[in-house]
């Protein structure tokens, strides 16, 4: 449970990167809650596949999702896409909730967020050539005059995300482009209206290794010139670190961690957390390295029982984790964690109260007995 925090003379110092007490974030997500029915029309059942999700991304920020296969990373994607409408949560997109004033997704809305599919192969027709794909929405949106406008934009965004030369690779049919090359032509569709949020759901997991650095740093250098709001969505926790200003853990549909992407590197808290970093090849330790083995298996979500979702798991599980959710307890400068092993009493709590990730203020236990 959390609440909104507004802005005092004593917070400016506090305040999460790239942003200001006169900013309005460019993308606020608000207790964003997505429920699947199942089970037929009079069923109560569902799968609760995302639950009390907050965050706000600010223009030139990106903004990363970490998790395994079923953590709802994709589907707060989707939802932001409003290619799934939402169970329940504000969506705010410069300001307004859009969810309030268009129940449905408008063409303004679709060209100001974009969405950066996992698939390079499955997102482009094959009986059209990249110039088609690129022209596509230029003309829909209404973003050139005339031919000769039409081919210099086109050649503009091959040119903007590495493609050259932008008139050969205007005409090739997406057979004739490796994988990285694809993604790219993604990129620069997305990018040909002018969006003002970027989602990018798993874009270099389908890729070789050797030229997912290559996307990587597209996406950062798009992040500075273009000051597009970004959220990236990955499992793999250290792509997160290399890219990514801030970093959100999910777990079975539910932030557990979040802080600056270094911080969270090189500051775990939450066990899952922990967990993800231990799975990281390091080079350097070779085999001396100890790694954390999860134990048990990965919660239901079809009407989830009480307690942490990671109890099964935690190599730290006490009686009360089975029992009741965590609070979100803060560790530090726009560092929080959702666990019972920081709670209030505990030798890691944080005395100090500072502000999360978020533009929302976590409320500990002792709050929610207070309301």
């Amino acid at each position: 449970m959390v609440e909104q925090l507004s802005v005092s003379h004593a917070d400016r110092t506090t305040l999460p990167a790239g942003t200001s007490e006169t900013t309005t974030p460019v993308l606020d997500v608000r207790h964003l809650t997505k429920v699947f029915p199942i089970g037929g029309l009079f069923s109560r059942a569902g799968v609760h596949a995302l639950q009390d999700v907050s965050f706000t991304i600010d223009a030139g920020q990106i903004v990363a999702l970490v998790g395994e296969s079923g953590s709802g990373k994709s589907t707060t994607a989707r939802l932001i896409a409003r290619l799934v409408k939402p169970t329940s949560g504000e969506l705010l997109l410069d300001g307004t909730d859009v969810l309030k004033s268009q129940p449905r997704p408008t063409m303004e809305y679709r060209r100001r967020v974009q969405m950066i599919f996992q698939d390079p192969f499955g997102s482009l027709n094959p009986v059209h050539t990249i110039g088609h794909h690129l022209a596509r929405p230029l003309q829909i949106h209404g973003k050139v005059r005339s031919g000769r406008d039409l081919r210099e934009r086109i050649h503009a965004l091959l040119d903007q995300v590495g493609l050259n030369p932008p008139a050969e690779v205007a005409a090739k049919f997406p057979h004739q482009l490796s994988g990285g090359q694809r993604q790219r032509v993604a990129f620069a569709r997305a990018l040909a209206v002018d969006p003002l949020v970027l989602l990018a759901d798993e874009p270099i997991s389908m890729l070789d290794v050797s030229i997912r650095m290559g996307i990587l740093n597209l996406m950062d250098r798009l992040k500075d010139e273009r000051r597009i709001a970004s959220l990236y969505i990955t499992h793999d926790i250290a792509s997160a670190r290399y890219i990514a200003d801030n970093t959100v853990v999910m777990y079975a549909g539910r932030m557990v961690e979040g802080a600056e992407s270094v911080e969270l590197i090189d500051r775990p808290a939450h066990p899952y957390t922990k967990l993800l970093l231990s799975a990281v090849p390091n080079p350097k330790a070779g085999l001396k390295v100890t790694r954390t083995e999860a134990r048990g298996e990965i919660p239901s979500l079809i009407n989830p029982r009480p307690g942490c979702p990671f109890a099964d798991r935690c190599p730290s599980v006490m009686p009360v984790c089975r029992e009741q959710m965590p609070g979100f307890e803060r560790l530090g400068d726009q560092h929080w964690v959702r666990c019972h092993l920081y709670g209030a009493g505990s030798e890691d709590h944080a005395l100090a109260a500072m502000r999360p990730l978020t533009l929302y203020k976590p409320k500990t236990n002792r709050d929610v007995a207070a309301d």
